[in-house]
């Protein structure tokens, strides 16, 4: 039988998940890390969560190895302790006598590295699909996933959600649906139209999925999940074989640093603050919640306050 703390998890779980519409990523996630507290710490009852059990928790997971052997990065602790405050103040809340929320202070951590490519490695990286030898519909498909990517700046998860009628090829803008499921305006460039037409020209199925695979795994597997009555045939890509793709092309690319999906996001947002975007309107575009988040590209708006500087300032000193 479950106890008293387990029911009110299950409970917060459900409204993250009516209430506030979160991602089921979202809230498998807050689901692991509270559990992970729970087994932890052995508390029963919200009432035993006090300062002492909370501190007791932060020091295991400091000294908590991960598969490879090293400790947890400061980010991920933080990641256990923001669903514990979540949680907390869900209780209050509900008027649950527990620990305050605000008593437990996340730890600090050192600046975010962005990735992000320019000039000739972003034009090799998408121009890579066409450079090696492989079947023209997985050619088009790849080089219209990446040049969407760098257009929208869409996340994985959002690009692997789209369908095809999300998409009209005659406008350049489309709505997607993104976290909080929030809507936000994106964008397609000429290049973006171009190979998407090309892609979906070659498409004769009927899967509602924008991007899907081609290979012959993905047929045996349409065949099997037809004959289940209550699963998808589905054969759309799923985030991790988008990412194994980028990773492919950098490769081919010749790109020597770490590329992920989200470095191209960075490419996006790194490419229109350099252009002269205000920062506010890359956090729309990006669909960023807060502007902190769009700040850590300060790399490129330093760089632009570096030149304003040069060309503007101590000019009418005598030299």
């Amino acid at each position: 039988m479950p106890t008293k703390i387990q029911k009110l998890i299950t409970d917060f779980l459900e409204h993250l998940e009516i209430e506030k519409g979160c991602s089921q990523l979202t809230i498998r996630n807050y689901h692991f890390y509270l559990n992970r507290f729970l087994e932890q710490s052995g508390i029963s009852s919200p009432e035993q969560i006090t300062s002492e059990v909370v501190h007791q928790y932060r020091l295991w997971l400091s000294r908590l190895k991960n598969p490879r052997g090293g400790t947890l990065s400061r980010a991920t602790q933080n990641y256990h302790l923001i669903a514990l405050r979540v949680f907390l103040k869900y209780l209050l809340k509900q008027d649950i006598e527990t620990l305050s929320p605000e008593k437990i202070e996340l730890a600090k951590t050192s600046d975010r590295q962005v990735s992000f490519l320019e000039g000739e490695d972003l034009e090799n990286l998408l121009d890579a699909p066409l450079t090696i030898k492989q079947n023209n519909i997985i050619k088009f498909r790849d080089k219209a996933i990446l040049e969407l990517l760098f257009s929208t700046g869409l996340r994985v998860s959002e690009l692997c959600s789209l369908k095809k009628e999300d998409i009209n090829l005659d406008k350049s803008e489309f709505s997607v649906l993104g976290k909080g499921r929030k809507y936000r305006l994106v964008f397609l460039s000429n290049q973006a139209k171009h190979w998407l037409k090309k892609y979906l020209e070659m498409r004769n199925d009927m899967d509602p999925f924008l991007f899907i695979r081609h290979d012959r795994a993905a047929k045996k597997t349409t065949k099997k999940k037809k004959k289940t009555r209550y699963t998808s045939a589905s054969t759309g890509l799923t985030p991790r074989s988008v990412q194994r793709l980028v990773k492919k092309y950098a490769k081919v690319a010749g790109v020597t640093k770490k590329i992920t999906v989200h470095s191209i996001r960075h490419s996006f947002a790194t490419d229109l603050l350099s252009s002269g975007a205000r920062m506010r309107a890359v956090q729309e575009l990006l669909g960023h919640k807060n502007i902190t988040t769009t700040q850590i590209y300060t790399h490129v708006t330093d760089q632009h306050l570096k030149k304003i500087y040069q060309a503007f300032h101590d000019k009418k000193r005598k030299k």
